[in-house]
């Protein structure tokens, strides 16, 4: 397996995540009240606007959410106004022959690691299990992580997945996260060099550690859900991304912007989607 080496521009390698756009073939279609496909750019035209450098884009699923070919071009056509590298992996939602059909490019790449500067190795999961909300590794996903870490043991590992691999405090979405969670664990254990996970799928802010391990969640760039809510319910704040730097001593630093103002809103009646 030939290693993709991602170009160094600094010691410290910086890490643009983008996640859950649920995009619709339909510019105008809207998820929860919030018209994706305007949130979305929002959230490219804030960060040009930031002037923040970074050296790859990670985005972590849920792409699509009418799993149509053109909502995945609509996401090309956002992305396709940066140069940087982008890095995907599937959603719950996504639909994987258009997501390989689409995206494709010397900028956005099918890759399921690469090396990051002189100090890290990034790997991406396909948690899917098509036609269920709910995510798990298979045993080929799990093999290659381990073949992965031990491949790279003098490297920080730092992983990537749709699916949260730890409860997040909400009942309702709790049953959706990794269903073998424990498997991905064993395996992260005993490598003894992943230092950060990193993931979509709830639509809100997560950081916490796990043996030592920092596990991330992020916003989505439309609707966002509300923490530590055991029903259905949706939080008021804003669509967001989220920033990582990873430095060459091993260690990260991270933040989560968001766009201001209340352009976009949920309906709060929704009781579910």
């Amino acid at each position: 397996m030939s290693d993709f080496i991602l170009p160094k521009t600094a010691d410290d390698i910086v890490l643009l995540q983008i996640t859950d756009t649920h995009l619709f073939e339909d510019k105008a279609g809207s998820l929860l009240g919030v018209k994706t496909h305007e949130s979305f750019y929002a959230v490219l035209d804030a960060i040009d606007e930031s002037q923040c450098h970074f050296d790859a884009i990670l985005a972590t699923g849920d792409i699509t959410q009418d799993h149509s070919i053109v909502s995945y071009q609509h996401f090309y056509h956002g992305l396709s106004r940066w140069k940087t590298p982008c890095f995907w992996l599937p959603g719950n939602h996504d639909y994987q022959p258009y997501m390989r059909q689409v995206l494709t490019s010397p900028c956005i790449h099918d890759e399921r690691h690469f090396l990051a500067g002189d100090k890290w190795l990034v790997v991406l999961l396909d948690s899917q299990v098509e036609g269920t909300p709910h995510g798990e590794l298979s045993d080929e996903q799990l093999r290659f992580l381990r073949k992965i870490l031990a491949q790279h043991s003098d490297r920080h590992a730092f992983i990537s997945l749709h699916h949260h691999p730890l409860a997040a405090g909400s009942a309702w979405l709790d049953q959706h996260q990794l269903k073998n969670s424990d498997a991905f664990w064993d395996v992260v254990t005993q490598a003894n060099n992943v230092n950060t996970v990193l993931c979509g799928h709830i639509h809100q802010k997560l950081d916490c550690y796990v043996n030592g391990v920092r596990v991330l969640a992020s916003p989505s760039t439309c609707v966002q859900f509300l923490p530590d809510s055991n029903d259905f319910a949706l939080d008021n704040k804003n669509p967001g991304w989220r920033i990582i730097k990873l430095k060459s001593d091993g260690s990260i630093q991270t933040s989560v912007e968001r766009l201001e103002g209340d352009q976009f809103k949920p309906n709060f009646q929704s009781s579910g989607y």
